[in-house]
């Protein structure tokens, strides 16, 4: 396994694989009230630079049940704030923790952060990736399907660092991957290119209707990351055919899930009746990021 967890096309295949029997194996023992102590005198870091509920939660309690601890960073309380380089900040950091999590804007900050690491460095979201959150994903999609392989997964909406992270994710697993985005939001183009040269079942079209046929999984997120709020009210009409709605699930396979990484806006990216109908397993994928988060501390910390 890789030392650092940055963006999902650095990890083998068969560490990815061990990563999801594991997170399994975890969710069964948590189930059967069985407590894994594996993380004893372990310290993990959150430095955090957005909002979170799920991301930190998960975190926090997986290292909590695992039997470590965890120390809340945000970084304008450091004195990264006051522009210490993010250089020496690692190194001291590295002194103190066993690992750190960080959430932040700029994936050249994560990256940074690492290179100046003796400590595992885990990515809890940058504005161009969210590894862990296509990790507890792919989870629940072995959960409701059994297997990653021969699904058809359809993205539907913006091409964000969300769907970044499910393009390397698809480029490492060999996932048939359709991702349906407007023309002017899709992905990054170096992102996709390199991924597709691994991969040839990554696909990006606009037409959300066309995509989902035969759909095993849809997927969709907010039409706004955070930090580009002030782009949601132009994006509300260009994004209106890409409502993940009750007419685009009839269009998919019988037995079809829909996920969202919430949190969700009712009636924009997804509507009420999909988001709570019985095709909808996004709580499950939002308490799947605690086993999958526990499989990841494991393997990094322990």
């Amino acid at each position: 396994m890789n030392k650092h967890i940055l963006t999902l096309s650095e990890i083998k295949k068969s560490d990815l694989d061990k990563l999801f029997t594991r997170a399994v194996e975890l969710k069964k023992r948590h189930k059967k009230g069985i407590n894994d102590l594996f993380l004893t005198g372990k310290t993990l870091g959150l430095i955090f630079d957005k909002p979170s509920t799920r991301t930190r939660l998960s975190f926090e309690t997986a290292v909590a049940q695992l039997g470590g601890t965890s120390i809340f960073i945000s970084t304008k309380d450091t004195q990264i704030s006051r522009n210490e380089p993010i250089r020496d900040t690692a190194r001291v950091l590295s002194r103190y923790l066993d690992c750190v999590a960080i959430r932040t804007y700029a994936q050249e900050f994560i990256e940074e952060f690492a290179a100046y690491s003796t400590i595992p460095v885990i990515n809890a979201l940058t504005d161009l990736y969210h590894p862990c959150q296509v990790l507890s994903d792919i989870l629940t999609v072995i959960e409701f399907k059994n297997s990653y392989k021969d699904i058809k997964i359809v993205w539907v909406g913006d091409g964000n660092n969300v769907a970044h992270s499910w393009i390397n994710a698809a480029a490492v697993l060999g996932l048939n991957l359709v991702l349906a985005c407007p023309e002017a939001y899709m992905p990054d183009k170096t992102i996709t290119m390199n991924a597709q040269k691994k991969c040839d079942t990554i696909k990006i079209i606009s037409d959300p209707e066309k995509a989902v046929r035969n759909a095993d999984v849809i997927y969709t997120d907010v039409w706004s990351s955070m930090g580009q709020e002030d782009e949601q009210e132009s994006k509300r009409l260009l994004f209106k055919p890409f409502q993940v709605n009750s007419k685009l699930v009839s269009i998919a396979s019988k037995n079809v899930i829909v996920m969202h990484c919430l949190p969700a806006h009712r009636g924009e990216e997804i509507s009420e009746d999909v988001l709570e109908g019985p095709h909808s397993v996004v709580w499950d994928q939002s308490e799947n990021k605690l086993h999958m988060h526990k499989a990841i501390l494991e393997m990094l910390m322990a």
